[in-house]
C-alpha cells in the first residue's frame, strides 16, 4: 500500500496532462501538414476607436442573403437594424416587402431537421459555397472568393455586436471627460496653492 492519499490524484492529473499534450502535438502536426493554420487579418474595426467598414457590411449582407440565408437563419437581426448601417430606410423597407413568410411546418422543414441531424453526426459536410463571381456586387467590387469571405465576416461581426461603435464612443467619453476634469483640478490646485508655496515670511524680531 502506497502511503499518502494524494498519489492517485497526482497520477490522474499527470495522465490527463500527457493526453492533452499528445493531442496538442498531433493537432499541431496535422495543421502543419495540411496547412490549416488560422491566419490573422487586420480588420478595420479592431482599433480602439475604429468603426465598422459599412460598405463591407452592405456587401456582406448581400452575400449572406444570396448564398447563406437559405440554410443559416438570422432571427435576432431585423431589417430596421440595417438602417443607417448598410441601407437607407427606403431600401430596408423595399427588402422587407419582398420577403414572403410561410406559416407552419411542412415537408421542407422536416427535411431540414433531418439534414441538421446528419450534420451534427458528421455524416455529411457542407459543400463549399463561396466561389468567384457567386454574387454580383452592387457597387462594382470584384466578387472574388476572398472578398466575399471578408465581407460576410464583416457583416457577421456587426450582427454579433451591432452596438460596438456606440460602446467605443461611450468608452472614449468616459475616458476623456474624467481626464479633462483631472486637468482642471490640477490647474486649480496649482493656481490656488502656488501663492502659498511661493510666499516668503519675514520675521521682524524686536529686541
Amino acid at each position: 500500500m502506497v502511503g499518502g492519499g494524494g498519489f492517485p490524484q497526482q497520477l490522474l492529473i499527470s495522465q490527463s496532462l500527457v493526453r492533452l499534450l499528445s493531442f496538442s502535438t498531433v493537432a499541431s502536426a496535422d495543421e502543419a501538414e495540411h496547412g490549416l493554420e488560422c491566419p490573422t487579418f487586420p480588420w478595420p474595426h479592431d482599433g480602439i476607436l475604429s468603426p465598422y467598414d459599412h460598405a463591407s457590411i452592405r456587401r456582406g449582407h448581400q452575400v449572406y442573403q444570396q448564398v447563406c440565408a437559405s440554410c443559416h437563419s438570422m432571427s435576432l437581426i431585423s431589417y430596421r437594424d440595417l438602417v443607417g448601417v448598410a441601407y437607407t430606410e427606403e431600401e430596408a423597407k423595399a427588402m422587407a416587402a419582398e420577403i414572403e413568410v410561410v406559416d407552419g411546418p411542412n415537408d421542407e422543414d422536416k427535411r431540414r431537421v433531418t439534414l441538421q441531424s446528419l450534420f451534427a453526426c458528421g455524416e455529411i459536410a457542407m459543400p463549399k459555397m463561396l466561389n468567384d463571381e457567386a454574387v454580383e456586387y452592387e457597387d462594382g467590387t470584384p466578387a472574388t472568393e476572398a472578398q466575399m469571405g471578408k465581407d460576410v465576416v464583416s457583416f457577421l461581426s456587426w450582427a454579433a455586436e451591432p452596438e460596438m461603435e456606440v460602446r467605443k464612443l461611450m468608452g472614449f467619453k468616459w475616458i476623456f471627460l474624467p481626464s479633462l476634469a483631472l486637468l482642471q483640478a490640477a490647474y486649480y490646485r496649482r493656481l490656488k496653492w502656488s501663492v502659498l508655496k511661493s510666499r516668503k515670511l519675514v520675521l521682524d524680531v524686536v529686541n
